[in-house]
């Protein structure tokens, strides 16, 4: 059965189950052999496209839930932690604030979470305390590495102009801002809701209170 994706991972599928072409280079990193979990670089990639994305200078941590990775960035700066989410109204917040944490445009990666954290923001001696912290293979470093830019390159891409196309039937049911729906309609029946639009052949997200996101380039016709 053909599914229009709304949920797409929570939004970490939201550049396509490909991540972009992250896979091939997962694939690619794995096919050389380098499947351990060492760390393959003095400077890592990762925190060059994270400096790109914010447009400024981070250091990046990994952790493996969104909530240890939201208590070290309080832990660093208590009134300047922020998460980060494409295309939403608050992205220049996000760039301008000392701790930043992202989730990878990458799916299957459910269990990494990136704080990007301003290098002047940042203390070496708490950084070496930042509790729950993780490490991932550099093969998946690779990828996310890889996401990261191919997110830098959707953003210039992709406009307000490519959602706003879908109001005159999604606002009826969501609010929308950017890519993101939030529903309108009373939660006791979004899970009729949800299982009519499956009939329909269109997946939302099945929790009432996370966003649906909008398919880029999806069939007006398919609402």
């Amino acid at each position: 059965v053909r599914i229009t994706d709304c949920y797409q991972e929570g939004g970490r599928a939201i550049l396509g189950w490909e991540g972009g072409n992250a896979f091939t280079h997962f694939k690619n990193v794995l096919c050389r052999g380098q499947v351990g979990s060492f760390i393959c670089e003095d400077s890592p990639r990762i925190e060059k496209a994270v400096s790109s994305l914010l447009v400024s200078e981070r250091k990046v941590f990994f952790f493996n839930s969104k909530m240890d990775a939201v208590k070290a960035g309080i832990l660093i700066s208590k009134d300047s932690t922020t998460i980060y989410k494409p295309w939403a109204l608050d992205n220049n917040s996000a760039s301008s604030a000392d701790c930043v944490v992202i989730q990878p445009p990458l799916p299957w990666t459910d269990t990494i979470y990136i704080l990007a954290v301003k290098s002047e923001a940042l203390n070496s001696d708490i950084s070496k305390l930042l509790p729950n912290q993780t490490s991932i293979p550099f093969a998946l470093n690779t990828a996310i590495t890889r996401a990261v830019y191919n997110l830098i390159a959707a953003l210039q891409e992709r406009e307000e102009k490519d959602w706003f196309i879908y109001d005159p039937v999604l606002t009826k049911y969501f609010e929308r801002k950017g890519p993101y729906l939030r529903p309108k309609m009373p939660e006791q029946v979004y899970d009729k809701f949800i299982l009519h639009c499956l009939d329909l052949g269109i997946a939302f997200n099945p929790n009432y209170n996370e966003c649906s996101i909008i398919p880029f380039g999806a069939d007006r016709g398919t609402f």
